[in-house]
């Protein structure tokens, strides 16, 4: 892996910033039981056969097609004899560590669509090394655990991990192993097999997850897993993600360089990990989803366009995808910029709407009013004697008061209704089609919902009351936006002279006295 910091660093790194999970119990007894030269093989058909569950689907996976036995395995016995001792062995582990690992479904990380990658690349990894008559018993358990650091990273992280993986997506950076070393100066490869060091994986299984993204880095003794792995992810990439396409390009490039495999073959393989594939989730308890050979996808796509051509197939299934591509992200970024809208128009304190959203939208509902020829009414009111609140109970006191009142007026007021944080502890409330006598009886509604708001301060109640200055602006009255404001300051300023506490109402004509 290339960096700065040696990987004894990285390791420490990690084992500050992260508790590792201890393995399954069985998981662990398997090892201890394989590590043991005293054990015998009826040592672990007991561990095996103790758990009925974890039976079934080894005898089910053992029976598939996956492996094509020409005789049915009826027990642990039969299955350690024909397939092999390090095969039961990965199998069982790959079972029991999925299971541990299977989270929560309400959480936002997709544990579900995580294993289903996971056992995909598996597959793939076993059906590459069978193109390359080669054999590998622990290809299938090391391909299968590759990116289990993915899923420690956000058992530690969280949302935090989750959201920098987005906003990767967003800002056109793909790899989470670049994010994740800018985040944490360490990513899933080193997290993943420092895990799998810690809990007694065998090395020639724990060693190619440290290079799994990066094989030509791969140390001797990896460098022929390794190169596997990396396919292994992209072949289970085409069933995973939306640029399905690109990734088959990109597939029939490697195996080319890698392995000498030709384009034929590799759409040949590309097809067997979707059928071998959607046995061994099934299995595995996993739901396939919609996973389907890729000679179906293009087929499918050729019958859209109604052409034989391979070029069109590949064609229409490529722009299908941008198609998916871009309408995802331009509503990424509508959401985005209207959460940033959103965030431009709001008090950071009070959420309230601020100073410059209140003189934009009452200068709409303005002209909305002599449009239409409807009543507008605006009210202004602060807070009486805050200072003092700031003065003997703090500043952050004071600000709780503010949010209080902010919340409790935002309950009290219609759905059309304006409520805006105007400066400090003033406040303003446009009221869209209200008369002048239900501008009254709101601005004294406001009065009395402010009345009954109470702060606690080490359990000592902080009580406040507001004055409130209004005007009404009727269908034939002709008044500037800053006229409007004027007047309903004026009007708080009388009230605040009147002692407080109180509402004056001032009509348009007393803006020329």
């Amino acid at each position: 892996m290339a960096t700065e910091i040696t990987n004894l660093e990285m390791q420490r790194l990690i084992n500050d910033q992260i508790n590792l999970p201890s393995p399954p119990v069985i998981a662990a007894q398997i090892l201890n039981t394989i590590q043991n030269e005293e054990s015998s093989l009826n040592d672990l058909e007991t561990i095996i056969s103790a758990d009925p569950a974890l039976t079934s689907k080894l005898l089910r996976i053992a029976n598939s097609a996956f492996y094509s036995l020409p005789h049915e395995v009826s027990n642990v016995n039969r299955a350690l004899a024909i397939l092999g001792t390090n095969v039961i062995k990965n199998i069982a582990l790959s079972f029991v560590i999925m299971n541990d690992l299977r989270g929560d479904k309400e959480s936002s990380f997709n544990f579900d669509y995580f294993w289903r990658r996971s056992v995909t690349t598996a597959v793939a990894a076993e059906l590459v090394m069978e193109l390359l008559h080669k054999k590998d018993d622990n290809i299938f358990v090391t391909a299968l655990l590759q990116d289990i650091g993915v899923l420690i990273m956000y058992l530690s992280k969280g949302q935090q991990y989750t959201d920098a993986l987005e906003q990767g997506l967003v800002n056109g950076v793909t790899d989470p192993v670049t994010i994740e070393r800018e985040m944490y100066k360490y990513d899933h490869q080193l997290l993943g097999g420092t895990l799998l060091d810690s809990w007694g994986i065998p090395q020639c299984i724990a060693k190619p997850v440290f290079y799994h993204h990066e094989p030509d880095l791969a140390p001797e003794e990896c460098r022929g897993t390794c190169p596997v792995l990396y396919v292994a992810n992209l072949l289970s990439t085409i069933y995973s993600e939306t640029e399905t396409a690109a990734t088959v390009q990109e597939l029939q490039a490697k195996m080319e360089v890698l392995f000498n495999i030709s384009e034929d073959q590799t759409r040949t393989l590309i097809d067997n990990v979707a059928e071998k594939s959607f046995d061994i989730l099934n299995i595995f308890e996993i739901n396939p989803g919609q996973m389907k050979p890729y000679s179906q996808m293009l087929q499918e796509a050729n019958d859209e366009l109604g052409k034989l051509n391979f070029s069109y197939e590949q064609l229409v299934l490529e722009l299908k995808e941008s198609k998916i591509k871009s309408e995802k992200f331009a509503n990424e970024l509508r959401k985005a910029n209207s959460r940033l809208k959103e965030l431009a128009f709001r008090d950071g304190l009070t959420n309230l709407y601020n100073h410059r959203y209140f003189q934009e939208i009452l200068r709409d509902e303005l002209a909305r009013a002599k449009r239409y020829n409807n009543s507008l009414g605006l009210i202004m009111f602060d807070i009486d004697f805050f200072k003092d609140v700031n003065d003997s109970y703090g500043h952050p006191t004071g600000d709780k008061v503010l949010i209080n009142l902010a919340q409790a007026i935002s309950k009290a007021v219609r759905p059309s209704d304006i409520v805006a944080r105007y400066g400090g502890e003033e406040f303003a409330v446009i009221l869209p089609q209200t008369n002048e006598a239900g501008l009254k009886v709101f601005a004294e509604r406001l009065r009395r919902c402010a009345a009954s708001v109470t702060t606690l301060m080490r359990d000592n109640p902080v009580k406040i009351t507001i004055s409130c200055g209004g005007v009404h602006l009727s269908p034939n009255d002709n008044l500037t936006h800053q006229e409007f404001v004027d007047t309903a300051d004026r009007a708080l300023f009388l009230s605040k002279n009147n002692g407080r506490n109180c509402v004056t109402i001032l009509p348009i004509e007393s803006n020329d006295n």
